[in-house]
Order: C-alpha cells, then sequence, then structure tokens
C-alpha cells in the first residue's frame, strides 16, 4: 500500500501479502541456475589451494532502475524463496538467447511492470558474489515509459510501488529491502543522474 506523507513523498507502507506455503524441499543434483566447479590454483608466494566456485548456467541477467519521471522510480515486491518472504526491488531477470541488453531489460519490464521504455543506458554490471560465483548482472536505467504487458512467468502480480531516488535513504530502513544488488543499482542510477559518475565504456 502507498502512503503519501506531509510532504507529499510518496512512502510505501509494507502492506503483506501472505506468503506462499513451503509445501516440502529437496536436494537438486542439476540445476538450471547454477553448477558447481573446483578450481587448482597456485599463488605467486607458492602456496597452492583448490577453490571452488558456482557457474552461472545462464546467458546474464540485467537489473532495471525503471524511471516514471526525473526522482520517481518504479519498485516491484515479490516473493523470494531464498529468505522466504516479500521483498521490494528491482526489475531483474535471466536474459534469452540471441538477446541483447537492452532487448532483455525491455522484455523483463514489459512482464514485471506493464511499461516498456524508449531509452535505455547500461550502467555497468554488478557480481553478486565474486568470491565464489561467476555470474553478473547488467545495470540498465530505463526512462520514457510507455504501457505496454507481456507475459511473463511470475505465478502472481507483482506490486508496483514508486518511490523517490531523492529518498532513497528511507528506503535502506524499510524491512523488505535487502537485495544487494538492487540497492547498489539504484545508487548507480542516482549518481548517473546527478552527473556524479559517468559508466565506462
Amino acid at each position: 500500500m502507498i502512503v503519501t506523507s506531509a510532504r507529499g513523498v510518496a512512502r510505501y507502507n509494507g502492506a503483506m501479502r501472505k506468503p506462499p506455503k513451503i509445501l516440502a524441499t529437496r536436494s537438486v543434483d542439476d540445476s538450471r541456475f547454477l553448477r558447481a566447479e573446483h578450481v587448482d590454483l597456485e599463488f605467486s608466494n607458492g602456496e597452492r589451494r583448490t577453490f571452488e566456485r558456482l557457474l552461472s548456467s545462464g546467458l546474464g541477467a540485467v537489473i532495471v532502475v525503471p524511471m516514471q519521471d526525473e526522482d520517481t522510480v518504479l519498485l516491484v515486491r515479490e516473493y523470494a524463496v531464498g529468505v522466504d518472504r516479500y521483498e521490494l526491488g528491482l526489475v531483474k531477470g535471466r536474459l534469452d538467447r540471441d538477446e541483447t541488453v537492452e532487448q532483455g531489460a525491455n522484455r523483463e519490464l514489459k512482464e514485471e511492470i506493464g511499461f516498456g521504455a524508449r531509452e535505455l543506458h547500461i550502467l555497468g554490471t554488478l557480481s553478486v558474489s565474486p568470491a565464489y560465483m561467476t555470474a553478473m548482472t547488467h545495470v540498465v536505467l530505463a526512462r520514457d515509459l510507455y504501457a505496454e504487458r507481456l507475459e511473463g512467468d511470475e505465478p502472481e502480480p507483482l506490486d508496483v510501488v514508486p518511490w523517490k531516488l531523492s529518498e532513497l535513504h528511507a528506503l535502506l530502513e524499510h524491512a523488505e529491502v535487502t537485495d544487494g544488488r538492487s540497492i547498489a543499482a539504484l545508487f548507480m542510477a542516482r549518481e548517473y543522474l546527478a552527473g556524479r559518475y559517468r559508466p565506462q565504456p
């Protein structure tokens, strides 16, 4: 639920949707997301170690910062099975085969929030956990939005939550905001829009 403060700033008050019930858990030998490998290394001081890393089985991923206007970003609230609760964050998803980063970002926007974007800028890439994962996520700023919806694979409609980038500090205090990629991408977008950050070509 969206509430407006006395200053006219849209705030999300965290109205709760009941999370899905977990019916069972089991080990997965072959995940469609990740697979593991051992890496034998010798360091410059002669020390040898074997590390384990998780390999992404996909083609990369995108996280999108959709700007409704120069200060309003559209967030989504969706169930996150890793922490078994609803999380408030940005549109995100894996790239499909033969899809550019911009095409994937636009498709995810249409599937998750019912908007496309006429203007897309790649702001950089983020690693999820560089110590043991190879997966990388492209950060994309989306502007000049227009209404268009594509059928996605979400099991339920997502709540779309407008938030002011100028109130980003307040978002960090929200109990449902813990996704590091969303937080980092929002800061990248804010600094880019303020002219303090320019992506390297």
